[in-house]
């Protein structure tokens, strides 16, 4: 298995709820098209960079700090990430919990 290609389960039951509208829906079918990939690439900048933010991580690949949260959870939930309880600043001066990946 490569790093594109993570064992992990997306179901589409789990990303839309029953009463969200069918533009959620579909959206919520299609998490499998990108979210392996998204993984994939969160995983590689934590092993290379080691323990960071959902900001930071977002920053490295050029992506929305909230995909990155997303799929922290999918990686916390598949075995391959944890948060930690160190905390840093984020830009708007919020607390964010700092991650790694194996």
């Amino acid at each position: 298995m490569t790093d594109n290609q993570l064992a992990i389960d997306f179901d589409a039951a789990s990303h839309a709820r029953r009463g969200d509208p069918g533009t959620s829906k579909d959206a919520a079918a299609r998490v499998r098209e990108f979210a392996a990939g998204q993984c994939a690439d969160i995983l590689a900048v934590l092993r290379e960079r080691g323990r960071l933010g959902a900001e930071q991580i977002a920053a490295y690949l050029r992506i929305d700090a909230y995909a990155v949260r997303k799929r922290l959870a999918d990686l916390e939930h598949a075995g391959l990430a944890r948060p930690l309880t160190l905390h840093r600043i984020t830009a708007s001066g919020r607390k964010e919990r700092l991650w790694e990946g194996w």
